[in-house]
C-alpha cells in the first residue's frame, strides 16, 4: 500500500514572477523554461508523482496560458497511472470578483476541492524551485511526529533570511516562531552564521487545513507564512522536517546534497543552469530512479557541424554550424550559424544566432534572430541601452526582439574536408556529428 494514500496535493502556481521579468512578460514564472527541455514547474509536479502522490490540483493564475497548454500535453496522468490526474485550475471566483489574494487565500477559494476529495493530508507545495524531493519521507516524519502542521526547511546564509519565512525550533523539532522574510534572524542552533528557512512545502491534516482557512478568510488574512502559521503556534503542533535527510535514489556521489535553488531572480535562475553542466554537475538533470519529467519531444536529433564544443547543452532539432560553444545550452530547433561565439549563455526555442556573432553571459528569449556580428553582453552599456541588464551581468533579450529576417533559406550543412567537431573530451571526425535529443 502506498505510504501516500489519500495525500491530495496542492500546487501553487500563481506566482506573476516579477524579478524574473523580461522572462515573465508572457508567461508565469512556474512555465520559464529551464535547462534543455523542461519548465520550471516540471520539478514539483516530478517530486509529486515520483512520491507516488498521484491527485493534484495545480493552482494557476497569471499569465497561465502556456503554463496550461504545458501540463496538457506533458503531464497527462495516463502518461503514469490512469485514474490520477494533474488538473489545472484558474480562478474560480466563487466567492466574489477577485482573484487570488496570497497564497492561502488561493487554496480558500479551492476549498470545495479539499472537502469533495476527502484526504487525510494536504500537501501544499510552491511551483518555482529546482530540486529532488521524496515526499513521502515528510509524510512518514509529519505522521511520526502527530504533527498537524509540517514545515520543509533548510540552512540559508543569515544575508539572506530576508528573502525567506523563517523558522525557529526547539530540540525536537517543534516550531516554536515563523516571521515572513525578516531583515535579521536569530541563527539555528549550532551555527552562527545560518538559520533555519522555510522551503514553502507544507503538509496539514486535512481537518486542520480547512479549519485554518475558514478563520483566516474571516479575519481578512490571505497567507500561509505571514498570516496561518504564526496563528497557529500555540494552539498546533507545528513541526519542522529537514530536508537535508531527504534521501533520493541514484543521486551521484559528486552532486551537492540537498540541493535547493530558488530561482526568482535572473541571477538565481541563470546560474542553477551552469549547475548542471559537466560531467560531475552540482545536480544531475539525468537521474533514472527519480527522472525530472520534459515535455514529449519528436524534433529530430541535433546536428554540429565543425564546431568547437566546451561544456554545453544542445538541444533536439539544433543545427551547430562551425560555430563556438563554452557553457551554452541550447533548447530545441536553435540554429548557431558559423563563427558565432557563445559563452556562458541560454538560448530558448526557435531562435537563430547569426554568422559571426558574439554573446557572453546572455539569455536570450524564444524566437530572436541575432543578426549576423551582433554583439551582445561585450559592451555594457549598448546593452543597458536595449536589454534588461543584472547588477552582475547578465543581458536578457526579450522574445522576439529581433524578428525574423524575410525570406531567407534553411541552412544547409556543407561537409568540409576532414571536419572535427571537437569537445573538452574527444576529437569527433564524422562529416555530421549527431546528439540524442
Amino acid at each position: 500500500m502506498s505510504r501516500t494514500r489519500n495525500v491530495l496535493a496542492i500546487v501553487m502556481a500563481g506566482g506573476e514572477g516579477s524579478r524574473l521579468h523580461p522572462l515573465t512578460a508572457e508567461r508565469c514564472k512556474p512555465a520559464v523554461p529551464f535547462n534543455g527541455k523542461h519548465r520550471i514547474v516540471d520539478f514539483v509536479l516530478s517530486n509529486l508523482v515520483n512520491s507516488e502522490i498521484y491527485s493534484i490540483y495545480l493552482l494557476v493564475q497569471y499569465k497561465s496560458q502556456s503554463l496550461i497548454e504545458h501540463v496538457r500535453s506533458s503531464w497527462t496522468m495516463t502518461r503514469f497511472i490512469p485514474e490520477h490526474f494533474v488538473t489545472v485550475v484558474p480562478p474560480q471566483m466563487r466567492n466574489g470578483p477577485e482573484w487570488f489574494q496570497g497564497t492561502a487565500d488561493s487554496v480558500y477559494q479551492n476549498i470545495h476541492l479539499i472537502e469533495s476529495f476527502r484526504p487525510d493530508i494536504v500537501a501544499v507545495f510552491g511551483a518555482d524551485h529546482i530540486y529532488r524531493m521524496d515526499v513521502r519521507q515528510m509524510v512518514e516524519f509529519h505522521r511520526a511526529h502527530n504533527a498537524h502542521v509540517s514545515v520543509a526547511t533548510l540552512p540559508v546564509p543569515l544575508p539572506l533570511c530576508h528573502q525567506f519565512g523563517m523558522v525557529e525550533t526547539d530540540a525536537r523539532h517543534r516550531i516554536s516562531n515563523f516571521v515572513e522574510k525578516p531583515q535579521t534572524a536569530r541563527p539555528m542552533p549550532g551555527s552562527k552564521t545560518h538559520a533555519l528557512a522555510s522551503m514553502g512545502n507544507y503538509l496539514f491534516n486535512a481537518d486542520v487545513l480547512l479549519e485554518a482557512l475558514k478563520k483566516a478568510h474571516a479575519a481578512g488574512h490571505s497567507d500561509f507564512g505571514r498570516d496561518i502559521l504564526p496563528g497557529m503556534l500555540r494552539s498546533h503542533r507545528l513541526m519542522a522536517y529537514d530536508f537535508h535527510t531527504n534521501k533520493i535514489p541514484g543521486t551521484a556521489p559528486f552532486e551537492e546534497h540537498g540541493y535547493w535553488r530558488d530561482v526568482g531572480t535572473i541571477d538565481s535562475y541563470f546560474n542553477a543552469h551552469f549547475d548542471t553542466l559537466g560531467a560531475t554537475p552540482r545536480f544531475r538533470m539525468s537521474n533514472r530512479e527519480w527522472p525530472i519529467y520534459a515535455s514529449p519531444d519528436q524534433a529530430e536529433s541535433a546536428q554540429i557541424e565543425n564546431g568547437v564544443l566546451h561544456r554545453s547543452v544542445v538541444g533536439s532539432g539544433c543545427v551547430v554550424d562551425g560555430a563556438s560553444l563554452d557553457h551554452t545550452m541550447l533548447r530545441r530547433s536553435v540554429v548557431v550559424e558559423r563563427d558565432a561565439q557563445l559563452e556562458h549563455c541560454i538560448v530558448m526555442e526557435r531562435s537563430r544566432i547569426g554568422q559571426g556573432a558574439r554573446i557572453r553571459r546572455a539569455i536570450i528569449d524564444q524566437d530572436n534572430d541575432i543578426p549576423p556580428n551582433e554583439e551582445i553582453g561585450i559592451d555594457p552599456e549598448a546593452d543597458r541601452q536595449r536589454f534588461a541588464v543584472t547588477d552582475s551581468g547578465i543581458v536578457v533579450v526579450p522574445r522576439m526582439f529581433f524578428p525574423a529576417r524575410a525570406q531567407r533559406p534553411a541552412l544547409t550543412l556543407s561537409p568540409a574536408a576532414g571536419p572535427q567537431v571537437r569537445s573538452s573530451d574527444r576529437v569527433l571526425t564524422d562529416s555530421v556529428f549527431r546528439v540524442a535529443a
